[in-house]
């Protein structure tokens, strides 16, 4: 399913972001194989090989500004922060926001920007954004993300149930106002919690 050609930007930045140095001790040994991974708290990281599809879905460039919602352990932005010149990264449990923003700092990330509360609110002052990224599934799409995104921006988003059928969803934005969906794939991910949804 995510096997299509990656851009070579991504898969360098895949290639410069160790993924063991995200992951606990006894999971340490498996960080190579392309499969999801628990990270603490009952969350899980995606397969790379899905990072790096998503990550290209949403072409990026050295001057894009982007929105992370569900930082985990600090992966994801790892790589969008190879990529990008700003990212802004939210977190709804404490703990794990905690960790991956000591993590990040220890790695000398200096484009990054940290947040702990409701992903699905974005982050308005820091807005428009020219992409942003949901890494857990929601049963809508929210609208607040959608108004922070600019005239031709990005948003990928996993949609459905907890337990059941999930849809990888690419939001595009027009001039205009209006947007466009596009379902891409089906998915897996962990249920966003939110209060605004």
């Amino acid at each position: 399913m995510h096997r299509t050609a990656i851009s070579p930007l991504v898969e360098n930045a895949l290639q410069k972001v160790q993924r063991a140095r995200f992951v606990s001790p006894q999971w340490q040994a498996r960080a190579g194989e392309d499969r999801p991974l628990p990270i603490g708290e009952g969350q899980t990281a995606p397969q790379p090989s899905l990072i790096a599809y998503m990550t290209d879905q949403l072409g990026l460039t050295k001057k894009s500004r982007v929105l992370e919602v569900g930082t985990g352990s600090g992966y994801h932005t790892a790589i969008l922060a190879e990529l990008v010149s700003e990212v802004y990264t939210i977190e709804l449990l404490p703990t794990l926001a905690a960790a991956a923003e000591q993590r990040l700092k220890e790695m000398n990330y200096s484009n990054i920007a940290f947040r702990v509360g409701d992903g699905t609110l974005g982050w308005k002052e820091a807005a428009p954004f020219d992409a942003i990224l949901v890494t857990a599934a929601g049963r809508t799409l929210s609208p607040a993300l959608i108004t922070q995104l600019r005239a031709g921006g990005k948003m990928l988003a996993p949609l459905g149930e907890p337990e059941g059928e999930q849809t990888l969803v690419l939001v595009e934005t027009k001039d205009s106002g209006e947007w466009r969906r596009s379902d891409l794939c089906s998915v897996w991910f962990v249920p966003l919690v939110s209060a605004s949804l």
